[in-house]
């Protein structure tokens, strides 16, 4: 139960709360004058986001560059075209106004902008660099904790990966969290928004390391989650409850989580990125798939710490009711819990483990086999 030796960092500015936008324009005035702008599909533009970020820019008199469409599982090919279209600009600051997705993306393109390095060799660390552009977010999405931590994903289908890059050079100089621009959210993506906070919550106490004040901490916040988010499902228009998400999802993944700890697991997000590249799944779907299934194959291996999660969080003293009332609680906010549950069937099961074992799927503090990898995935269509 000792707490491990750790270093807490975190540099990024964080304005939350209804309005703090109005302060864009001033804080991205000081990092340059040319801004990148990026961000998604289409959705900013319809509900006025896009707008009132624009507005802020403008009224720094700063230059705007776009790069749009990013996907909502991000690909390689985009952060390249916007990396090559912000050094042809000689831009100084990227505001990236979306979810993780967009932020993710820009994370990464911030730092192939100024280091000239191919945005695959730095997810890969074939290179080192040294240096990235300052990176503003704006977050449209409660769900990933990317506006305040120094993590990116993004998939590469050439090579079959999708992959994570932690790196002091990802963190945000600032980011603006106002909860009225998640309310047209719709109910399926604030679901697995809720799914992956929780999730990312997980991860971390499942790491290696048992500190008691975090893992009390982390409780919390699942708790938290699960009491306000079937309130929020309910009302999706409440900014109130919004607001109440979107610090979890921030809390959950900041650092917090893993002060006392060696590392998190990750397991989980690992085989859920395999499902995301091979059938553009929502991230948040696949967790919630792949943590039941995770849960029952760990259930002999770690019983006391998954029964010390139940206690805390159902009041069950046994590691079978726990996960009962975790799969109790995913299916109760509509969360698929099996691969049928996203129309996904046996037919695939083959090719699933294959694609697990090309890419030797694992945790970080709980290893998994090729049998382990097999398990899961049938443990995935039938539990």
């Amino acid at each position: 139960m000792a707490i491990e030796n750790f270093t807490a960092y975190n540099p990024v500015k964080l304005h939350f709360g209804e309005g703090v936008v109005s302060k864009l324009g001033k804080s991205t005035a000081k990092y340059g004058k040319k801004v990148l702008l990026i961000y998604g599909k289409g959705s900013v533009k319809k509900y006025g986001y896009y707008d009132q970020v624009v507005e802020q820019l403008n009224s720094a008199e700063l230059e705007i560059i776009e790069y749009s469409g990013i996907k909502p599982n991000p690909v390689i090919e985009d952060v390249r075209m916007a990396t090559d279209l912000g050094g042809r600009e000689n831009i100084d600051v990227i505001v990236a106004l979306g979810g993780g997705s967009v932020i993710d993306s820009a994370k990464i393109i911030a730092i192939a902008v100024a280091s000239g390095y191919d945005g695959w060799d730095i997810m890969t660390r074939k290179v080192k660099p040294e240096r990235t552009i300052p990176l503003i977010c704006v977050l449209t999405l409660a769900a990933t904790g990317t506006e305040m931590n120094a993590g990116a994903v993004v998939q590469n289908h050439d090579t079959g990966e999708k992959i994570g890059f932690v790196d002091e050079l990802n963190f945000p100089k600032e980011s603006f969290l106002d909860p009225s621009f998640t309310v047209t959210v719709p109910k399926n993506h604030t679901i697995y928004g809720i799914v992956d906070l929780i999730a990312h919550a997980l991860e971390q106490y499942f790491g290696e390391g048992e500190p008691p004040i975090i893992d009390q901490i982390t409780f919390d916040i699942i708790k938290d989650a699960m009491h306000w988010g079937p309130q929020l499902l309910d009302n999706l228009q409440n900014v109130e409850l919004r607001a109440n998400i979107m610090l979890d999802a921030t809390l959950a993944l900041n650092g917090l989580t893993r002060y006392g700890k060696i590392n998190g697991d990750w397991g989980v997000h690992a085989v859920g990125h395999e499902l995301s590249l091979l059938y553009d799944m929502p991230h948040g779907a696949s967790l919630s798939i792949v943590y039941i299934a995770w849960l029952i194959l760990h259930k002999d291996r770690i019983p006391e710490r998954i029964q010390k999660l139940g206690k805390n969080l159902f009041g069950t003293d046994t590691v079978d009711g726990t996960i009962a009332a975790m799969k109790s609680f995913f299916q109760s906010i509509n969360a698929p819990v099996t691969l049928q549950d996203e129309s996904i069937g046996e037919d695939q099961k083959e090719m699933i483990i294959a694609q697990l074992n090309k890419n030797s799927v694992s945790g970080m503090h709980h290893d998994l086999t090729e049998d382990d990898r097999r398990k899961i995935v049938d443990l995935m269509f039938y539990h």
